[in-house]
């Protein structure tokens, strides 16, 4: 069984044509489970709108927080592989099927993507490319490789992944460093979805993709990170 984990905040513009890419390569018995964190818009009627019971939605949450709303998501979840969804981008037809078969042999995955502007033209061509994407527990706490939208697990990971520290700046980096410490993690190298960027997006980037975080603040993050992993590792 698939469970797709999505964390939704007013994400109206884009929800139903990601929702209906996922759809589509879902079986009968998968779910998709939408946690949302009291959107003021019109996410919640659209998503009900589709009218296909695998979607599964748990409205009025008050976390305003993008980590705690996907630990919220996942929690809820009852797949034995977990793919990890944002409410706005666009996922190819074979996204499903190629990380099933990876999963057969490693425990997280990560899908190469492109990325693309509000309409999905396509700005950049490989993710991995420009973040020179790997696997490795040093290399992802010097540059992170792990984006949330392009992962996912077997259920067996979330033993050491889950809770979510509630200091770390990010859910996906986590997920990643915990599978590399522990488990075993794969990047594919074909472009399976579109990593749609706008204006809205949680993760901010200057135009030309770089972090608009200071360098102390990126430095303070790491820190935070390896505070984390030793907590987790020597269970503090």
């Amino acid at each position: 069984m698939i469970s797709v984990c999505m964390a939704t905040f007013n994400g109206e513009k884009y929800i139903l044509e990601q929702l209906h890419s996922i759809l589509i390569q879902l079986g009968k018995d998968d779910e998709i489970i939408i946690s949302d964190d009291s959107s003021s818009d019109g996410t919640i009627n659209l998503i009900n709108s589709i009218g296909d019971s695998r979607i599964k939605v748990f409205p009025n949450q008050k976390f305003h927080n993008p980590t705690l709303n996907f630990q919220n998501a996942i929690t809820k979840s009852n797949g034995d592989i977990i793919f990890l969804a944002d409410q706005d981008d666009y996922w190819f037809s074979k996204k499903v099927s190629v990380m099933v078969h990876y999963l057969n042999m490693y425990d997280l995955v990560v899908s190469d993507c492109q990325i693309g502007d509000e309409n999905l033209k396509v700005v950049l061509n490989s993710h991995f490319d420009w973040r020179n994407s790997k696997s490795g527990l040093i290399k992802n706490l010097y540059r992170n490789s792990y984006l949330g939208c392009c992962i996912a697990f077997n259920r067996r990971i979330l033993t050491k992944v889950l809770p979510f520290p509630s200091y770390i700046p990010m859910f996906d980096t986590w997920i990643g460093l915990i599978s590399d410490f522990y488990f075993k993690t794969y990047f594919i190298p074909e472009k399976l979805m579109i990593y749609r960027r706008h204006s809205n997006n949680v993760t901010k980037l200057t135009s030309d993709f770089k972090s608009v975080n200071s360098y102390c603040l990126r430095i303070k993050n790491r820190l935070l990170f390896v505070l984390a992993l030793i907590s987790r590792v020597f269970q503090f």
